[in-house]
C-alpha cells in the first residue's frame, strides 16, 4: 500500500508562507489518520488554512 498526499502550493506566496502553509496541513493529517481505514481507496481534499481546497491525500495500491 502506499500513501499519496498531493498539495498545490501557492506560486504567489512567500516560501516562508508556503513553507509554513505546508507543514500545517501535514501536521493536520498526520494527526488525524488515526480516523482513518488505512486501506486502499481511503482518501480526503486537502484544506489549506483558508478552507480553500488544494490538493488531496488518499491510500492507493503499492
Amino acid at each position: 500500500m502506499k500513501f499519496v498526499l498531493e498539495v498545490d502550493v501557492d506560486e504567489t506566496a512567500t516560501a516562508e508562507d508556503s513553507a509554513r502553509e505546508l507543514g500545517r496541513i501535514l501536521r493536520y493529517w498526520a494527526g488525524n489518520l488515526r480516523y482513518y481505514a488505512l486501506e486502499p481507496g481511503t482518501g480526503e481534499a486537502v484544506y489549506d488554512s483558508a478552507y480553500r481546497e488544494v490538493g488531496r491525500w488518499r491510500f492507493t495500491e503499492a
